[in-house]
């Protein structure tokens, strides 16, 4: 996974997908922060939200903040059919298969002006033709893999004969129109796959869009009951959103957008709800390097040790790794400084086998 994350956003048309897309572009990140070369078009940068970095950036009067950021990769083509040319095709899969997460977004709203592509409001069946898709897409790489493979197999290739077998799993839930992440797959058979990049593979976060009025109360449409039911049925995550709300805040100054928010009880844009269930679902958390030049936050999995933790910021800091100097985000706000949590004995010393905390304040020692 890359140091940011990236989900891909799919959807059928009319169902919200353009909306969410467009919020996510103009809440985007300001291009003085934004650690990348270029956008393109189809892709919208948001900062995760974690009030964290700007409290340490206040502690250490600090010039530069480089939050964490998430990645939102807009998947246009997908239709019924996308697979086999409808639409734009498969001109999706290149961008959907660099993704590590997909938030696939399902209309729970009816509307006299917005027609949908499929004549009527079903979100179940609106689930079931892109679930469908994906999975004749993946269906297509792991066949010509299989056939290659089985063709192997018979000179007798010891490598080939042993790989078959599990494309041949997926092979036929794919084939079912079952996903590739039900099926009972070991961590030596998804390393395996891994050079396929299957789409199916990739855990799947279901956006509920609802109607404004169901913001307060979403349970109450029976619409977002079917999906939510649905989505637990799969093991997916799921969150509810107003694509069109999201759009009005991100068209707002911050306290407007406080203001509007607070009038119809919320506490912060469904976006930042969005990217935090991703975060989890992923099992992702944030370790920052704090200082006067710049407080930054450090995307990692949990259960990473220090010297790969230090190999997000450079190659040569995990190479030539000696120990990591750690305080945790509570213990340094209390303190103060690191040399008030130095004598208080809250600053440790941490070696190769330590396992990074979210939150953690990490200074590396290395020398290459």
């Amino acid at each position: 996974m890359s140091t940011n994350l990236q989900i891909g956003i799919v959807g059928l048309p009319n169902v919200g997908k353009s909306t969410l897309f467009n919020a996510i572009t103009k809440a985007g990140a300001e291009a003085a922060n934004f650690p990348f070369c270029t956008i393109e078009p189809n892709v919208g940068v948001v900062e995760v939200p974690d009030h964290r970095i700007y409290d340490l950036s206040k502690l250490f009067n600090t010039k530069k903040i480089v939050p964490a950021f998430t990645r939102f990769v807009d998947i246009a083509g997908l239709v019924s059919g996308a697979s086999k040319g409808e639409g734009l095709g498969n001109q999706f899969l290149s961008h959907i298969r660099e993704t590590d997460a997909i938030a696939h977004v399902v209309r729970c709203f009816e509307s006299d002006d917005i027609v949908h592509v499929e004549g009527s409001v079903d979100p179940i069946r609106d689930m079931e033709i892109i679930n469908t898709e994906l999975c004749l897409a993946d269906l297509d790489s792991i066949e010509k893999k299989k056939t290659k493979t089985a063709k192997l197999a018979q000179t007798g290739n010891k490598e080939a004969k042993a790989l078959l077998p599990t494309y041949e799993k997926v092979f036929n839930a794919l084939a079912d129109g079952k996903p590739a992440r039900v099926v009972d797959l070991t961590d030596e058979d998804k390393e395996l796959l891994q050079e396929l990049n299957l789409i199916t593979l990739k855990p799947v976060l279901y956006v509920l869009n609802t109607a404004e009025d169901d913001i307060a109360d979403p349970m109450s449409n029976s619409l977002v009951q079917k999906v939510s039911a649905q989505a637990e049925k799969e093991g997916a995550k799921w969150v509810t959103i107003s694509a069109a709300i999201e759009q009005e805040v991100s068209e707002l100054e911050p306290e407007e957008a406080k203001a509007f928010l607070a009038d119809l009880g919320e506490t912060e844009p469904g976006l930042h709800r969005l990217i935090r269930t991703a975060y989890s679902m992923l099992g992702l958390i944030n370790f920052f390097t704090a200082g006067e030049v710049e407080c930054r936050a450090w995307t990692i999995r949990k259960g990473t040790k220090a010297p790969q933790a230090a190999g997000k910021i450079h190659t040569d800091m995990e190479r030539g790794f000696i120990r990591a100097e750690i305080v945790s985000y509570e213990d340094l706000m209390e303190c103060g400084s690191y040399a008030a949590a130095r004598e208080k004995g809250l600053l440790r010393v941490e070696g190769k086998e330590y396992i990074v905390e979210d939150g953690d304040t990490v200074y590396f020692r290395f020398n290459v």
